[in-house]
């Protein structure tokens, strides 16, 4: 992990992974596609409203995996002081937040015809939206301060802080009472979701991982070209 800390390797990383991420999406988001709208059955119970859950789940998936790679690169900047750790997780904010907005609005458009409601404060619910919270907050803390070291660090701290809301996601619906549904793909056993939705599903998650990763890549490289431009000016301004 420490290897890859270095702008330069990464960059030589980077240049490798993309092609290979990019078509990796382009085929899996196609295959998914076809397989979530045309070839999957629709639900015995919810009938075609189910099509949702290919873009929902995923969605929400990447919602906590990103946050989780988001604290994991705040912990090595603040513990290791690589630079890289906190460029990439900037960089992987905005798509983290996105990704949590589309899962509670798409949830949203699910829950309609399901339970009757468009939103109700559940607690898988209410943690989602608390994750959308931290993940406007870390962004707005970043560009909070003149200094960007400051900026850098209190957002990191928040990053961290904001950790313990994951496991009160994930195991929400099995701690309380609550509207949303258990978990029935990710349980410990036999998923309670069918293959013929489960395929789909797994495609539509492949993509959504691919495209985060194309999207980071293209992201981080550029606040690594912003930040070497920024050290290029503080230099010559020095030097006058």
């Amino acid at each position: 992990m420490h290897r890859f800390a270095n702008p330069a390797r990464f960059m030589r990383a980077a240049d490798i992974v993309y092609p290979w991420a990019l078509g990796g999406l382009v085929i899996s988001l196609a295959a998914g596609l076809y397989l979530a709208l045309f070839a999957s059955p629709a639900d015995y119970q919810q009938g075609e409203t189910v099509r949702i859950m290919y873009v929902h789940v995923p969605a929400a998936w990447m919602a906590l995996f990103v946050y989780a790679s988001m604290a994991a690169g705040s912990a090595s900047y603040l513990i290791w002081r690589h630079p890289l750790g906190v460029i990439t997780a900037k960089a992987a904010a905005p798509i983290g937040a996105a990704f949590t907005f589309l899962a509670l609005a798409t949830g949203s458009l699910w829950g309609k015809p399901m339970w009757g409601t468009w939103w109700v404060w559940d607690a898988r619910l209410t943690s989602v939206l608390i994750l959308f919270f931290l993940y406007l907050g870390y962004m707005a803390l970043m560009n909070a301060f003149e200094n960007a070291e400051r900026g850098q660090k209190s957002a990191s701290l928040l990053c961290l802080v904001g950790v313990v809301n994951l496991p009160i996601i994930k195991f929400s619906v099995d701690w309380w009472n609550t509207l949303h549904q258990p978990a029935s793909v990710s349980r410990i056993g036999t998923p309670a979701v069918h293959e013929s939705m489960l395929w789909p599903l797994g495609l539509m998650a492949l993509a959504f991982t691919l495209y985060f990763v194309v999207v980071l890549i293209l992201r981080t490289k550029s606040e690594l070209l912003a930040a070497r431009l920024r050290a290029l000016g503080a230099a010559g301004t020095e030097a006058r």
